[in-house]
């Protein structure tokens, strides 16, 4: 019922009086016992083991009420962090239950206020720390003698803000919590509001994931150097920087090229993953279909004359589509008109006068005009070509109002040094730079580290990252039907492992192509751990609350660390059960006495009420007051636990600054084969 462990410690006094007396017994059996010495002994042992046993059964009640002050500290290098082929590793911490429940009840009642201060020793210690510094000011701290020195007894923690009284009711059960790997097929959401501890976590479970020896891709909107570089060090410590790629949007030098819409399942998708950046509000949805289809007709065109389509090349053709129009004509006329048609082509030419053409052929070019007529004319049909046909005959001034909001979206993703990353000429032999192919990456178990740089330009990290998703969900489906050996002899014993996507900030990626990468992907081996600030993040990125809802259904496995609204605290609490808890109230009655006959005046009485009331296993609040590294998840379908994350400790193999990357990532490019 009641833990009954803030109170005074009561222990000490048997324990000190049992204690003695077995120590008189020991000094002096002959006093208590002079016939029988031996059975002095005895009692003695029975006395000291009681007195031993109390004493500990008190130093557990001031552990436990020392810890919902203040936890010991948890650090871990990064060697140090554990790794196992068939669990993950998440922190430590405990699972909870009505019993933390009932704690966090008596832990928070005023009566248990002065059980939850700091003693008068540390008090005094910071005390004089505060009389020092003030004294020696910065040589103080200079000699190392600070408060937070690893000798110092009473150190305090790193500022984390928060309730420790959330951890500190199951601290003293607090063991490494891990889940199946099996688990995270049905994907992990990571929560909590800015600078909590979200980027380390990311970096716990990253390190596990490489040092397995699975694909892993981290996508990063930010472009957080640190995260690189723990992916770096990682990399480098498991022996696997030969398979590690970089793509940052922000270091363009040390970043592998990649073509967002240059590998596909099917030629729509190369429209799908333009067309989606476009705004789809209001009038703005028909400019985007037309968009869409202007874009397919492109790509369709490129793909029909064996050209990898990319943004630099769509861009160009957006803007003039009359040579793709000439090319593509004169690649299907070779195919489907036998002879020579060239002279009949000539003829059709010179016949064309520009005061008889539409307004819209007016200062087009004649002899994409003649070849439009020349198959008319012999009724040849092509739906690529007819499409062609279509945008050519658009008005020029009208087109571009059509296209408005796709040119300056193309210009920004083909523009300075980023349009080198994202159109790459692939028979370029003077960049060293490789080529992302995510194929080859899953077959080789590779690394790849995504630097999205969206500080500096948000609509090009979101263009990218939307991108990327439809490029691995399409990945997906060619894994789901053919494995990862499609057109290579298959290796004896060889087995795929899986891909592990990480997408910090996945809020600011989230479009149309994540849900299928969610309820689809999982049996191709693609696991995947989002992290995000709150729940309206998701809902505002792929603005629909029904689709926000479907994507949250699709992570089984939930980590909320602190958060700053109730909505999002609720998409937790409410998978709770509610839970019975007892409150204990001091009742005092005084009651008259009218009988003149008696010499009682009145009557008193004192008493402890216990209720038991139900309430929710967890309140939103106390979501919103977690400290900073601690959080609550649901594990292995809807268990609670809370955990905390260890402080990161000193990493030998961590580059000490960019530059060590860039030589590095410099020097390999440099014997890359093309």
């Amino acid at each position: 019922m009641f833990d009954n462990r803030l109170r005074p410690v009561f222990e000490f006094l048997p324990a000190s009086v049992a204690m003695l007396s077995a120590l008189a017994l020991l000094a002096f059996p002959w006093a208590f016992f002079p016939i029988m010495p031996l059975l002095a002994w005895i009692v003695a042992a029975l006395l000291g083991t009681w007195g031993l046993c109390r004493f500990l059964q008190g130093a557990a009640v001031i552990r436990y009420q020392t810890q919902l002050r203040q936890l010991p500290r948890y650090r871990l290098s990064p060697r140090q962090i554990p790794t196992s082929n068939s669990q993950l590793f998440l922190g430590r911490g405990f699972r909870w239950s009505q019993r933390h429940t009932q704690r966090l009840v008596e832990a928070r009642h005023p009566d248990a206020k002065r059980y939850l201060q700091h003693g008068r020793l540390f008090r005094a210690a910071r005390r004089a720390e505060q009389i020092l510094d003030g004294i020696f000011g910065l040589r103080w701290l200079a000699c190392g003698l600070r408060s937070d020195a690893w000798w110092n007894p009473v150190r305090p923690l790193p500022g984390v803000g928060g309730d420790p009284l959330l951890h500190g009711v199951g601290a003293a059960e607090e063991a490494p919590v891990t889940m199946d790997l099996n688990e995270r097929n049905g994907h992990t959401l990571v929560v909590g509001t800015t600078r909590v501890g979200k980027t380390r976590e990311a970096e716990i479970l990253v390190t596990q994931d490489i040092r397995r020896g699975e694909t892993v891709v981290v996508i990063d909107p930010k472009g957080d150097l640190e995260l690189m570089m723990r992916c770096f060090a990682e990399a480098k410590r498991a022996g696997r920087l030969d398979t590690f790629h970089i793509i940052h949007l922000g270091f363009p030098e040390i970043s592998a090229r990649y073509n967002p819409v240059g590998d596909f399942g099917r030629i729509t998708e190369v429209a799908s993953r333009i067309a989606t950046q476009l705004p789809s509000s209001g009038n703005s949805a028909a400019f985007r279909e037309f968009a869409w289809r202007f874009t397919n007709v492109v790509a369709r065109a490129l793909v029909g004359l064996g050209r990898r389509p990319d943004y630099q090349v769509i861009a160009r053709y957006v803007t003039n589509i009359e040579p793709l129009l000439i090319d593509y004509y004169e690649w299907w006329l070779e195919k489907v008109v036998p002879g020579d048609w060239r002279d009949s082509l000539g003829t059709i030419e010179q016949g064309l006068e520009s005061k008889n053409l539409p307004l819209s052929h007016r200062g087009r070019d004649h002899y994409a005009l003649a070849l439009i007529k020349f198959a008319n004319d012999r009724g040849l049909y092509d739906p690529v070509a007819d499409g062609l046909r279509s945008a050519f005959d658009y008005d020029k001034t009208y087109f571009d109002k059509l296209t408005a909001s796709l040119l300056p979206l193309l210009e920004k993703l083909t523009s300075g040094a980023t349009g080198e990353l994202l159109a790459p000429r692939y028979g370029d032999l003077n960049d060293d730079r490789p080529i992302l192919d995510w194929m080859r990456v899953i077959r080789e178990n590779g690394i790849v580290y995504v630097g999205l740089d969206a500080l500096s330009d948000p609509e090009v990290a979101s263009a990218v990252g939307n991108s990327m998703f439809a490029d691995l969900t399409s990945i997906a489906g060619r894994l789901y039907k053919h494995g990862d050996t499609q057109g290579l002899p298959q290796a004896a014993g060889h087995r795929r492992a899986p891909c592990v996507v990480h997408a910090d900030e996945f809020a600011e990626l989230v479009g149309q192509e994540f849900s299928p990468l969610l309820n689809k992907a999982g049996g191709a081996g693609v696991q995947v751990t989002a992290y995000t600030q709150t729940t309206a993040d998701i809902e505002a990125g792929i603005a629909d609350r029904a689709k926000a809802g479907q994507i949250l259904g699709n992570f089984n496995t939930l980590l909320m660390l602190r958060v700053r609204n109730e909505q999002t605290a609720r998409v937790l609490t409410e998978h709770l059960p509610r839970v019975r808890v007892f409150t204990k109230t001091a009742e005092s009655r005084v009651t008259d006495n009218n009988e003149l006959e008696t010499s009682v005046d009145f009557t008193s009485q004192n008493a402890d009420r216990v209720m038991e009331t139900e309430t929710e296993m967890l309140q939103p609040a106390d979501l919103m007051a977690l400290p900073k590294g601690q959080c609550f998840a649901l594990l292995h379908g809807g268990h609670l636990y809370k955990l905390r994350l260890p402080l990161p400790g000193r990493d030998p193999h961590a580059p000490t600054m960019l530059e060590e990357i860039r030589a590095e990532r410099l020097s390999r490019y440099a014997g890359v084969e093309h």
